[in-house]
């Protein structure tokens, strides 16, 4: 290391700090955002990761530093006299220990100038009258890191001697040697890795997040038809399906039974039957009665759409299952008469009402 009056302290933007930065960073905003949001859609897993994350990262970050450290202090400290320039007591008053903020001329015996360096060491109260401005005391530093400087409490008889017939010649301040910065390109991409983590984990739970209190809540205004929505119908002449796109839902007022209505429109009397109708979010399925099947069957005509969305929220709300959640509607006459099951899927298991052919509740089954 060069010391060089006046001239800054040099920062480390090396590409190794520059990727223990940009993994800093990742780790910080991922743990945060996986906490926020697992404690928003109530994941226990989810606050695991986002609490677990750092205590692991500092662990390995610890492991990983130790032959650093080991090197570091395989390597001996050099002695050299310093003169007190200024002195100051920074804290720890109301304990026999107290901060003491130093600022000294290091003369090393070695080729190197005399230079200015600040640190902080903790003395004794009883030690404090034995420091002084302009006083010469004996220290050590490593090396490799020369601002890293301590004051030697108990120096050996050999420097005792010196510093009783020492004069040193104050360097010119201020203080001209530092432990390096991180630099400003480390400081920017450990902000960018923490943004870019935390904005991954949301967009990765985004579906959990926005549609959590919105999914089966029945839309207090009606939505534009099936034709002026995104969609994709699939017909055969053993079932159909009706996929709608993002933003839309079943549960919007007459959007199911418009898409019922695509499916069965051409068909006949007899080959417009179904055997079962399963709805979801928004997915709905129908498959048809084959030709001359002895299948229990029905209309999908006949079907008290208009109910589903009472029935999907009583479901949610009654039977005992926590958000997040998922819902499906089955619509079959496997028992003799029409039957609508509503089944909610969550973190607590899964529950489920059904209703008959008008709609109205005949029986629940609570999670558990």
């Amino acid at each position: 290391m060069t010391i060089t009056q006046g001239a800054p302290p040099p920062t480390r933007n090396t590409p190794v700090a520059l990727a223990r930065g940009i993994l800093t960073g990742g780790v910080i905003g991922a743990s945060l955002a996986a906490f926020v949001v697992g404690c928003v859609i109530e994941s226990v897993p989810l606050c695991v990761t986002g609490v677990g994350l750092p205590a692991v990262y500092g662990l390995l970050f610890l492991l990983a530093g130790m032959p650093r450290r080991a090197r570091e202090a395989a390597i001996p400290p050099r002695t050299a006299l310093a003169q007190i320039e200024s002195l100051e007591a920074v804290g720890g008053e109301a304990t026999s220990d107290v901060a003491v903020r130093f600022d000294v001329t290091v003369a090393p015996d070695e080729d190197i100038p005399a230079y200015r360096v600040q640190f902080t060491q903790h003395l004794n109260l009883a030690d404090l009258p034995d420091y002084r401005p302009g006083g010469v005391v004996v220290v050590q530093y490593p090396p490799d890191r020369l601002w890293k400087v301590r004051i030697v409490k108990r120096p050996t008889p050999e420097w005792e001697e010196r510093v009783a017939g020492a004069h040193l010649d104050s360097a010119p301040g201020p203080a001209v040697v530092s432990e390096p910065s991180a630099g400003c390109a480390v400081g920017f991409v450990t902000l960018l890795a923490l943004l870019l983590a935390a904005a991954g984990v949301i967009l990765l739970f985004r579906a959990d997040l926005f549609d959590k209190d919105t999914s089966g809540q029945p839309p207090s205004s009606p939505e534009p038809s099936v034709s002026a929505t995104s969609s994709t119908t699939v017909v055969t002449s053993a079932s159909g399906t009706v996929a709608l796109g993002p933003g839309q839902s079943f549960l919007d007022k007459g959007e199911l039974r418009r898409a019922v209505d695509s499916l069965t429109k051409g068909k006949g009397k007899n080959t417009g039957q179904a055997l079962t109708v399963v709805v979801q979010e928004r997915l709905l399925s129908v498959v048809f009665t084959p030709t001359g099947s002895q299948a229990p069957h029905f209309d999908p005509g006949s079907v008290p759409y208009e109910r589903f969305p009472d029935l999907v929220e009583e479901a949610r709300s009654t039977l005992g299952i926590r958000p997040p959640q998922t819902w499906q509607i089955t619509t079959d006459r496997l028992t003799g008469s029409l039957t609508v099951r509503v089944g909610v899927t969550g973190s607590d298991g899964t529950a489920s009402l059904e209703a008959n052919g008008k709609g109205e509740v005949v029986r629940r089954t609570l999670a558990g």
